[in-house]
């Protein structure tokens, strides 16, 4: 074996170029041929089992968990490809729910290194992490993996599988320097996931998505299932830890689920969840396990309490559509009874306005801005710039666990401090709240 420990292997790791750090850009040709090649080079591990794989500018994440568990729950063998981690680089690829350990990781690893050694080709670090997981998903003989897109779709490093089901959650601006400028050309890149052969389950209702889905199925003589025609969410309320929800799907009808997500973005996520899990199997699910899975649902960083009085939570709302989801979900279920006080830092590549404006219209008048621990960081300057410009209070402290420590010692027992912009922040804010080990600090 390459590598002895873990260390080693992830220090080699982070040797590799890294696009989640370092932003790509279009300037040079897309192509997927060195990780084509690669997977080629050790027997093309990712067609050893069936797959469904997931897009979306947000929801991704939750809607791959939530799929996940419902197969698990079934009784099936789940391999599960998520990005990015919030503590662990371990965090990413998980069977049955559980993080790849670390003599695995370790082991995965060091094959990869070898394979790099014997073809000189030289993958991204996220090209990499996509190779270990269908590699660990094949030695581990899963009955089905389900896989998250990084980032778009047709460009992605995990588009070089022929998925069984693939999914689009929702098309908002967000990576516009790769994707493009518009939600045309951005859903146009996601539904590049779409596959012959397979069926494509779509999640929203916006008309210029529909269509640019619909030519894409047509060209392809595939199937769509869409959001609003072949399966709704009929309730969707507010609920003590959570949502009650009612549940059309092709395939059967469920009512008053309880969804312990907060949200109501996380309702449809749930749908379309359900959706793609029923579609895979070819049948509806029993309620029990509906219901098993929702009512234990959990996703850690999005819309987490970690503290009472006051109340501390945290959101991974990295663009605009993401921020209005939270400022939406704060005014429906999080009630005020003192003051609101958000901790905000982001990545560059977003727009500081819209990603302030929702939260200045829903009253919160005192930011504490900070900067996550990535090389793509907004200058906190920048953003407290136009937080003043807009009427409300910025207080600059740079450090993120020394933002939430501030925003601590100026709250009471009844006001609420909101942590978001950055999965990066809330990574690194969670890990310190819980006193949990956190590789990127």
């Amino acid at each position: 074996m390459r590598f002895a420990r873990f260390a080693q292997a992830n220090a080699w790791l982070e040797s590799h170029i890294d696009f989640e750090k370092v932003a790509p850009n279009r300037s040079d040709v897309p192509t997927l041929q060195p990780i084509h090649d690669t997977l080629a080079a050790i027997a093309d591990p990712h067609h050893d089992y069936p797959k469904i794989h997931v897009t979306g500018t947000n929801g991704k994440g939750t809607t791959t968990t939530l799929i996940s568990s419902l197969l698990h729950e079934w009784g099936l063998s789940v391999g599960t490809f998520v990005s990015p981690d919030l503590h662990r680089v371990n965090e990413r690829i998980l069977l049955n729910g559980e993080p790849v350990r670390d003599e695995q990781f370790t082991m995965l690893i060091s094959r990869l290194a070898d394979v790099e050694t014997a073809t000189g080709i030289v993958l991204t670090r996220f090209e990499l992490l996509t190779v270990a997981a269908f590699l660990h998903f094949s030695d581990m003989g899963v009955d089905v993996a389900v896989i998250e897109v990084g980032m778009g779709g047709t460009w992605d490093s995990t588009n070089v599988i022929d998925a069984d089901v693939s999914v689009l959650t929702n098309v908002s601006l967000d990576h516009t320097a790769v994707l493009g400028s518009s939600v045309a050309a951005i859903a146009s890149d996601k539904v590049g996931i779409f596959r012959p052969g397979g069926c494509a389950v779509l999640g929203t209702i916006n008309q210029t998505v529909v269509d640019i889905a619909e030519a894409k199925v047509a060209e392809l003589g595939s199937p769509l299932i869409r959001l609003g025609r072949d399966f709704a969410l009929e309730r969707n309320d507010l609920a003590v830890g959570g949502r009650m929800l009612d549940l059309h799907t092709p395939m059967g009808e469920y009512h008053q689920v309880l969804l312990t997500l907060h949200g109501i973005h996380q309702g449809m996520n749930a749908l379309t969840a359900l959706v793609a899990t029923e579609t895979f199997l070819g049948r509806a699910l029993t309620e029990d396990v509906v219901e098993a899975v929702f009512g234990l649902a959990s996703m850690a960083g999005r819309m987490e309490v970690l503290e009472h009085y006051p109340l501390i939570m945290i959101d991974g709302a990295h663009n605009p559509a993401g921020v209005i989801s939270l400022a939406e979900t704060l005014e429906e279920a999080f009630h005020l009874a003192g003051q609101r006080r958000v901790v905000i830092g982001m990545l560059t590549g977003r727009e500081i306005a819209d990603m302030i404006e929702p939260l200045v219209a829903i009253g919160v008048d005192e930011f504490i801005v900070c900067e996550p621990l990535s090389p793509r960081t907004q200058k906190a300057e920048a953003i407290a710039e136009v937080i003043t410009s807009r009427g409300a209070h910025a207080t600059v402290v740079l450090d993120p666990r020394e933002a939430v420590r501030h925003a601590r010692e100026l709250s009471g027992e009844d006001d609420q401090i909101i942590v978001a912009g950055s999965l990066y922040l809330v990574g690194d804010v969670r890990a310190g709240l819980l006193a949990i080990p956190h590789q990127h600090r």
